[in-house]
């Protein structure tokens, strides 16, 4: 402990790129040190960064896993032999043979921060990605946020092997209650006892958004509009949403703030929907949030969401929010009045929901919608001891 009341925290996070899960990690370190706290932020790549902490108190640090384990004794070797063999032999496995050695090099490295600044009393590494690859470093302090519903894209026998490493006697936090229901599932197929397993969802940064939402951007249009915010990926669901909004028949123009894979594609769908001229690709934007504020409707398709915070912030920016019914967490944010703002995931139920919810605009966004992410109430259940939150509790 720092002083009294206080705590030293410590985000651990891959890499401060420009993603949603980074933007979360971010987040949660400022609302750390917002609530008092001694908050640190570890990135484990070092590149230049999207990303970095709006609250300057904030101790930003960087560990450069694949330089630590090339430099290494032992790293190179353990490296050529999972790419070149082990992962051959066994596909997607690479993070098992590399996640022993990592685990060990980030333990260490952990140890030389507190050598300077004094113990963590709480460690929280965020999503999947990241502590795969340390899984070796176990340590009660830490508490492992899932930001996604869990996925089979192996044979069981295999993800069996991947959650007894990742899983096993961890405390894991879920971002959403929905996540939570995909991992018990995961688990009891799985056969895999966490230590504790619960629901702490994501922090919502209201007064910075709103701070960023003033900012100017000329190439926001003038008309009235719509928006989504994702990346343009197949998760995300822009083919239905550009199915549902000619199907709507709404006047708002569709802006949708993002880039991937799929903007050609996509691009060439609206062209042949016969409403390219009212679908505006913005792109990626550093900062999206006043295009939030400027949309009469934030409207989300995605066929899966940990949480979905582009929805929380949103509500940030006072801007309505609606969306299709889907895995995850979205059921989480839709919560009293706002689940009349769901609609299911067909081209007639979001055409449909579209057309119902333009049509009652203005709506007043209550700040009661926000409420359960806001900081005080997240950063508490981080630090609340996870041993209260045992899985057969």
């Amino acid at each position: 402990m720092t002083e009294q009341g206080s705590m030293r925290t410590l985000v651990v996070i891959h890499s401060l790129k420009m993603g949603g899960m980074e933007r979360v990690a971010v987040n949660l370190a400022d609302a750390f040190a917002d609530e008092g706290h001694e908050s640190h932020l570890l990135s484990c790549r070092n590149r230049p960064n999207d990303l970095s902490p709006a609250n300057s108190a904030v101790h930003l640090h960087h560990f450069d896993q694949f330089q630590a384990l090339m430099k290494s004794v032992i790293g190179i070797p353990v490296f050529l032999l999972s790419r070149l063999l082990l992962g051959v032999l066994l596909p997607k496995s690479h993070f098992m043979w590399v996640g022993w050695l990592s685990g060990w090099l980030l333990k260490g490295h952990i140890r030389g921060l507190e050598k300077r600044f004094g113990r963590f009393d709480r460690i929280v590494f965020r999503g999947l990605g990241t502590f795969k690859y340390f899984w070796s470093f176990r340590d009660d302090r830490n508490v492992y946020v899932l930001e996604n519903v869990i996925h089979y894209d192996r044979p069981l026998w295999q993800k069996k092997l991947e959650w007894q490493l990742v899983f096993k006697n961890r405390h894991l936090a879920c971002v959403s209650s929905g996540v939570l229901d995909s991992a018990q599932e995961a688990f009891k197929k799985g056969e895999i006892e966490p230590k504790s397993l619960r629901v702490i969802t994501n922090p919502c940064p209201v007064e910075q958004i709103n701070a960023l939402a003033q900012e100017a951007d000329p190439d926001i249009p003038s008309e009235p509009y719509i928006l989504n915010v994702a990346r343009l990926v197949p998760q995300k669901g822009h083919a239905l949403l550009l199915e549902a909004y000619k199907q709507s028949g709404i006047a708002h123009k569709l802006v949708i703030v993002g880039e991937g894979p799929l903007r050609n594609d996509l691009e060439e769908k609206a062209k042949a929907l016969g409403i390219a001229d009212r679908v505006f690709f913005a792109g990626k934007r550093r900062n999206p949030y006043p295009w939030m504020k400027q949309a009469d409707l934030f409207v989300l398709a995605s066929e899966y969401e940990g949480l979905g915070i582009v929805l929380t912030e949103a509500l940030a920016c006072n801007t309505p929010i609606m969306a299709v019914e889907s895995r995850g967490g979205v059921r989480d944010v839709f919560r009293g009045e706002l689940a009349g703002f769901l609609t299911p995931r067909t081209v007639d139920g979001l055409a449909s929901g579209l057309a119902t919810v333009v049509n009652r605009l203005p709506i007043t966004v209550k700040p009661e919608w926000l409420a359960p992410f806001r900081s005080q109430v997240v950063v508490a259940d981080f630090l609340e001891s996870p041993d209260k939150h045992h899985r057969n509790d």
